[in-house]
């Protein structure tokens, strides 16, 4: 071998070993994106009100236990934690992840929780509702509930992932999740916050008058390439519309997070984890 092809087989070697460690450490490196949703409908009490959003964690463990996703939700100082489904992963289910975690969330604030698809696929999932109860985290099946600050009030509405109910890939979502809706949603004056897996069905939502939702299952479209944006989505196919970030619509606002954990591709590229932290303001 001549002393040209040892070198370009270093230098390969060199590239391919940062391009691993890049993947590794983009894979790990938790995110917090923090947002400000403002709007007139808010009531003046509920200004700086704090709601973290964690999706898809997919039994990952950031850190031992977990620690550096706690460690980030207890400095967020949210009012409220909101999990957004796909806790548990159904091709390598572990309940115990899960619920430690959703134990050490609930001691940092309130914790509301809806399911995903993943757990519609798991004969496990009546244990981790049952799990998750026990330990203070509010499962919101197709339900409403008020939070209260200082005398006021707003709805945060729960929706389990339309895969219960039809097929999660030739199944008639849209039309599960609005009838979901028209009935749990209430009178038109009072701000609703929406807690559902699915970001594809925002015109759903936004025929339905919700005024924020809180969606995943997107992934950040799994590899986010410059100046595309994600590459692949579930139920988007390839370039999704909605794959992270803020999307608006007349008066409905919808932030999509990137998830935390993996499934079926068992990596990301150029597409950190992320928490999102949400900051209301009256208008």
């Amino acid at each position: 071998m001549t002393t040209k092809k040892k070198k370009l087989i270093i230098v390969l070697a060199v590239v391919a070993a940062l391009m691993i460690a890049l993947i590794a450490w983009g894979n790990t490196a938790l995110e917090l994106s923090t947002y400000t949703i403002t709007s007139d409908r808010l009531p003046e009490e509920f200004t700086g009100y704090r709601i973290a959003h964690v999706s898809d964690l997919h039994n990952a463990e950031m850190g031992q236990d977990n620690a550096n996703l706690l460690s980030m939700l207890h400095s967020a100082q949210p009012d409220m934690i909101a999990i957004t489904g796909d806790l548990i992963d159904s091709r390598n289910t572990n309940i115990e992840i899960a619920l430690k975690f959703a134990g050490e969330a609930a001691k940092i604030a309130p914790c509301y929780y809806v399911t995903g698809n993943h757990e519609a696929r798991v004969s496990e999932y009546d244990e981790l509702k049952e799990g998750l109860t026990e330990l203070g985290v509010v499962v919101l099946e197709d339900a409403r509930v008020e939070l209260e600050k200082a005398g006021e009030f707003i709805a945060l509405i729960g929706v389990d992932d339309p895969s219960f109910d039809t097929d999660y890939l030739f199944g008639d979502a849209e039309t599960v999740i609005e009838n979901k809706l028209h009935e749990l949603t209430g009178e038109e004056s009072v701000y609703t916050i929406l807690l559902s897996h699915r970001p594809e069905l925002f015109d759903t939502y936004v025929k339905s008058g919700i005024d924020l939702v809180l969606s995943g299952h997107a992934h950040g479209g799994q590899f986010r390439l410059p100046f595309a944006g994600g590459l692949v989505a579930p139920n988007q196919g390839l370039f999704p519309k909605y794959d992270e970030g803020l999307h608006t619509e007349e008066n409905t606002n919808m932030l999509v997070s990137r998830g935390i954990g993996n499934s079926l591709f068992p990596f990301r590229i150029n597409n950190r984890p992320e928490v999102i932290l949400i900051e209301l303001q009256a208008e």
